[in-house]
C-alpha cells in the first residue's frame, strides 16, 4: 500500500480506527501496512549478514544433500536381501565414509559399512543400524524384521536444485546463516540497514556522560538521568539498525523543531517524552506542524501516549521522510511501546517478513486485577513449577520503575476485554530475551 495515499485516509480504513484510544493489535496492523521495506539492497559476505533481511529469493544451485546417505553408522544392504521372518547372512566386501565413498556396488549377499553422511553405494538402498547386526569373520548377520528403506536419506531431501531455499523477507539468523552456507554461497542479497535517529526530551533530563565533567555527579533533586535514551541505542542496536544518537532535546519548540529537521534524513525518527497533553510537553505541539500523524493515544497500559506518522521533508514538501515514533516518557512506558509497536514497524522497514512477537501461554501464579478497556503488558518472569509453564509478577508495575523491567524477562499480556485473572488461568506471555 503506497503511503502517498493521504494519512488519515489510510488509517480510516481500519476497522476500530480511535486516533485518541486505539487497541494495540489496531495500532500494529496499522503500522505494518504503512511502512514500506527500504527499497536499496547491497551484496554482504556471509558472516555479515547476520541479523540482515533477505532481499531476494535464494534460489538453491545445487540438491542438499547431494546424493543418497546414510542417517546412520552400521551397514549397507540391499532391501531385497532381508527377511521379514528370518535372519539374513550378508557378506562385507567394503567400507563407504563421508567424503570417501565405496566405489564399487552391492550386489546380492552382498554389504558395505558404512558411516553417518557417507553416501550409499550402488545397488543399496537400506542401512541397518550397527546393534541390529552381528559381525564374524567378514560376514554380517541382520536380525530378522528389518524394514527395506530404513536410514536412507535422498538426494536434495532438504533443499532440491532450483527450489527457493530461503524467501525474500527472512531475518537471517544463525539457522539461515548455516543453510547459506550449505548451498555454498559466500554472499547473500540483503535490504540496507534502517537508519534511525533518537533523542529524549525534556527539562529534568541529564546526560550520563555530561555527569563525568560535573562537580557533582547526582543530578538536582529534581531531574533525572537519561536512561531511555540509552534503552533505546539497545534496543535498536539489537535489531541491527544503524543509529543517530542526538542526545536531549530541551523543552523549547524552537530547538525540538530543530532537533526532528536534522532527524528526519533519517529512515525513522524514534523520541521519548513530550507526547502527553500537558501543556509542558511540547512535542507533541512541534509535530503538529511539521509531521502527519495517524495516532496519538493507545488503550493500552503502560503506553498510553504514543505518537506514530510520518514527519515531513523540509527540503522537498509533498514528499514524505522519516517514519515517526514517538514513545512516552516514563522509561518502563516507552521500552514496552518499543517492544509491541517500534521493533515491529522497524523490521517491516528493513523489508521483514514476520514482525510478529512471539506468544507463550503460562500459568498465572497469582490473582492479578485489572480493568476492562485496555490491553495491559505487565512485567514478570517465567518459572517451570511441576512440569507446567508459571508467570509470576516482579513486583509493582508503576511505569517509572524500570528495576522491575531488568528483572523481568518476559512481559505478561491481558487483553482489552479481560476483568482480571485467578491464579492457576492460562494467559499470554511475550518473552524479552531473543527478541531481536
Amino acid at each position: 500500500m503506497s503511503v502517498i495515499l493521504p494519512i488519515r485516509e489510510f488509517a480510516h480504513r481500519f476497522p476500530g480506527y480511535d486516533p485518541a484510544r486505539l487497541p494495540v493489535d489496531c495500532a500494529r496492523r496499522i503500522i505494518r501496512a504503512f511502512v514500506e521495506p527500504i527499497g536499496e539492497t547491497e551484496r554482504v559476505a556471509l558472516r555479515d549478514a547476520l541479523g540482515r533481511v533477505l532481499a531476494a529469493d535464494l534460489v538453491s544451485p545445487i540438491d542438499v544433500p547431494g546424493c543418497d546417505n546414510s542417517a546412520m553408522d552400521g551397514w549397507a544392504v540391499r532391501g531385497a536381501d532381508l527377511d521379514a521372518g528370518a535372519a539374513v547372512t550378508l557378506r562385507e566386501i567394503g567400507a563407504s565414509f563421508a567424503g570417501a565413498p565405496f566405489a564399487g556396488t552391492v550386489e546380492p549377499g552382498q554389504c558395505v559399512r558404512i558411516m553417518t553422511g557417507a553416501a550409499i553405494p550402488r545397488g543399496a538402498d537400506t542401512v541397518i543400524e550397527y546393534e541390529l547386526a552381528r559381525a564374524e569373520n567378514g560376514r554380517i548377520t541382520v536380525a530378522p524384521g528389518q524394514r527395506p528403506g530404513k536410514n536412507r536419506r535422498f538426494a536434495g531431501e532438504d533443499v532440491r536444485r532450483g527450489q527457493i531455499a530461503l524467501a525474500a523477507g527472512t531475518l537471517i539468523r544463525p539457522a539461515e546463516l548455516g543453510m547459506i552456507a550449505s548451498l555454498g554461497l559466500p554472499q547473500a542479497s540483503v535490504h540496507r540497514r534502517p537508519r534511525v535517529a533518537f533523542f529524549s526530551t525534556g527539562d529534568e533530563l541529564r546526560a550520563v556522560d555530561a555527569a563525568r565533567d560535573a562537580a557533582s555527579a547526582a543530578p538536582q533533586a529534581f531531574g533525572l538521568y537519561d536512561s531511555n535514551r540509552h534503552a533505546l541505542w539497545g534496543m535498536l542496536a539489537r535489531l541491527g539498525c544503524e543509529t543517530l544518537d542526538l542526545g536531549v532535546v530541551r523543552d523549547d519548540p524552537r530547538a525540538l523543531e530543530a532537533a526532528f529537521h536534522e532527524a528526519a534524513a533519517a529512515d525513522a525518527v524514534v523520541t521519548t517524552g513530550g507526547v502527553s497533553e500537558s501543556e509542558a510537553d511540547f512535542t507533541r505541539q512541534v509535530l503538529g506542524r511539521i509531521a502527519d500523524s495517524v495516532f496519538w493515544g493507545l488503550a493500552m497500559r503502560p503506553g498510553r501516549p504514543f505518537g506514530f506518522g510520518r514527519l515531513r521533508n523540509p527540503r522537498a514538501p509533498g514528499s514524505g521522510a522519516a517514519y515517526l515514533f514517538a514513545l512516552p516518557g516514563n522509561p518502563v512506558a516507552a521500552m514496552v511501546a518499543f517492544y509491541q509497536l517500534v521493533r515491529g514497524g522497524l523490521l517491516a522497514l528493513a523489508g521483514c517478513g514476520n514482525t510478529e512477537p512471539p506468544v507463550l501461554h503460562a500459568k498465572a501464579g497469582e490473582a492479578i486485577a485489572k480493568k476492562p478497556g485496555r490491553t495491559e503488558f505487565m512485567r514478570a518472569r517465567l518459572e517451570h513449577a511441576a512440569g507446567e509453564r508459571v508467570v509470576r509478577l516482579t513486583g509493582p508495575q508503576g511505569s517509572g520503575m524500570l528495576r522491575s523491567m531488568g528483572e523481568a524477562d518476559c512481559l505478561l499480556v491481558l487483553r482489552e476485554a479481560q476483568s482480571g485473572v485467578e491464579a492457576g488461568e492460562w494467559v499470554e506471555v511475550i518473552p524479552m530475551e531473543g527478541l531481536a
